[in-house]
């Protein structure tokens, strides 16, 4: 079997392997077993080939691969929706806020609430974090 076809099967096995894991990596050294070829078919003898492969491949991993996994493998950002979206941001208080009730002004709507920390009295006026929704109320903690 001619060195070139070697290296085009290990090129087929590492691209259908890339495809799996989606590293990026095993792709890279698939494309240089596919240059490794184009040298053994024009007849560079085999410690040339495995030269040719080692600096292709190191380039694909040192230079190439950094790049594309900052452009192109981003995890896209995690959105909340509904009442979810609402934790973490902050309201006013329109009615005083103990641990067993009170009103707040969120998003533009009011909102039932109560005092995350149940001992606490959040008077009118305050701004206050919604720590957590449960139903319709809001949990809340004042802003410091």
């Amino acid at each position: 079997m001619d060195d070139w076809v070697i290296w085009i099967i290990l090129a087929v096995v590492l691209g259908v392997a890339e495809i799996f894991t989606l590293t990026a990596a095993l792709g890279l050294l698939g494309i240089a077993s596919l240059l490794t070829a184009v040298t053994a078919a024009i007849g560079l003898p085999v410690p040339l080939q495995f030269l040719v492969f080692a600096l292709t491949s190191t380039a694909g991993i040192v230079v190439i691969r950094p790049l594309v996994k900052r452009h192109n493998i981003r995890q896209p950002e995690l959105r909340r929706f509904g009442v979810e979206a609402l934790v973490g941001k902050s309201a006013y208080v329109i009615s005083e806020v103990t641990g067993h009730g009170g009103r707040i002004r969120l998003n533009g709507e009011e909102w039932s609430a109560r005092a995350y920390d149940e001992t606490l009295v959040i008077p009118t006026g305050a701004t206050v974090d919604v720590i957590e929704i449960d139903g319709a109320t809001a949990l809340v903690y004042p802003r410091e």
